[in-house]
């Protein structure tokens, strides 16, 4: 495929870094600090953030949820416009840098700036960003991908724009420390289904991508077995991955899928499941229903990324081995927690996926509504 890879995302890696925004964030420049419920209050990273800001004009604006809103951020985006704010320093993990994404494209746009998200308006501005990476997991802090929910429709949707890629993002490890083990998992299982969306495909002759993708498969299965026993160097690589997985290189020049979290969007629209645990829900269910498309594939995974041998059974093999790393973290690879019935539920995401026009998804455009149902029958269980 002909391709165009820009990444102007500089990174600031490693313990201390918070300080370097000093030198990032122009002086004559009116911040605002974004960030989510007050854990950086707790942890030290707020103190941290506020030291490097020290001879600058800014002001914050807290409480972007998991999955942010378009409620919750209007009102970000009405304090920018009237304060006159020059630069968005998004605190938080990959929500509060997407709901930066958001607030700083809705600021240059005089209209509803749910118009991004549905196609309405196209981004062709925005103010600039920074980001302090707190929970490593989207990759949000170095691509120019946001997904924004809004409450009132129970939607979910995505929009791209390199306007909003961040100038600069600081990834320091030590802030993992205070992180919930939830937050953790979550984040190795958002990296590693990023990955997979991007090379669980058909085979593109692509032996660059493949090779790192297959890299970072890797490491974090490894990084999977010492979970509960994380030290520096644990942190440090989940980070790393987490950032790498979703920066764009490794997807440049292949097809991609992105099923899995086009449906997995629903189940956290309707059903509130934290968005990693959405994709280890649908994804194994997919790889089935989508076998002989993705036979190939699965085998090459299996032989380069789980070490089993070639054989009629790798791929099968191979799906189940990725539904067994997720459960090896104590992640449900099933919906159990719905209202109603399962017949009932399904209907309901489906009715979702049409309104939303996700009716032909996938690498090949394969996964009609028809085809989605079978992924959910297998992917709902029943009660």
């Amino acid at each position: 495929m002909k391709f165009s890879f820009s990444n102007p995302t500089r990174i600031e890696f490693g313990q201390g870094q918070i300080a370097a925004i000093e030198t990032l964030i122009p002086k004559n420049q009116r911040v605002l600090v974004l960030y989510g419920g007050g854990s950086i209050k707790n942890n030290g990273v707020y103190d941290q953030v506020s030291k490097a800001l020290e001879g600058y004009e800014w002001e914050e604006f807290a409480g972007v949820e998991p999955n942010p809103t378009v409620e919750t951020l209007d009102k970000a985006v009405a304090q920018v416009k009237s304060s006159k704010v020059d630069f968005i320093l998004a605190v938080g993990g990959g929500s509060v840098i997407d709901g930066a994404k958001y607030v700083a494209a809705s600021a240059k746009y005089d209209g509803d700036g749910w118009d991004i998200l549905t196609g309405k308006h196209t981004v062709d501005a925005a103010l600039p960003i920074g980001a302090i990476l707190t929970l490593p997991a989207t990759g949000s802090e170095s691509n120019g991908g946001s997904v924004i929910s809004k409450k009132a429709t129970q939607q979910k949707l995505p929009f791209m724009s390199p306007f909003v890629y961040p100038k600069f993002a600081v990834l320091d490890p030590d802030v993992i420390k205070s992180l919930p083990q939830r937050q953790v998992v979550n984040g190795l299982v958002d990296a590693f289904v990023h990955v997979c969306e991007q090379y669980l495909t058909f085979p593109q002759h692509a032996p660059v991508q493949d090779g790192y993708a297959e890299t970072l498969l890797k490491t974090l299965i490894a990084l999977g077995k010492d979970v509960d026993a994380p030290d520096d160097a644990w942190r440090a690589n989940l980070m790393w991955s987490a950032n790498q997985a979703l920066n764009g290189l490794i997807g440049a020049g292949v097809v991609h899928d992105w099923a899995t979290h086009m449906i997995g969007h629903e189940l956290t629209a309707l059903y509130g499941v934290d968005h990693a645990r959405s994709l280890a829900i649908v994804q194994p269910s997919l790889l089935r229903v989508q076998f002989d498309s993705k036979q190939q594939k699965l085998t090459q995974m299996g032989k380069n990324v789980f070490g089993f041998e070639d054989g009629e059974d790798t791929a099968r093999k191979t799906i189940d081995a990725i539904e067994a790393f997720y459960q090896s973290l104590s992640v449900d690879t099933q919906l159990t927690d719905y209202q109603g019935d399962k017949d009932t539920a399904i209907s309901k995401i489906l009715s979702q996926l049409k309104n939303h026009n996700m009716v032909a998804l996938g690498e090949e455009k394969a996964i009609t509504l028809e085809v989605s149902e079978k992924i959910l029958q297998e992917a709902v269980a029943d009660k």
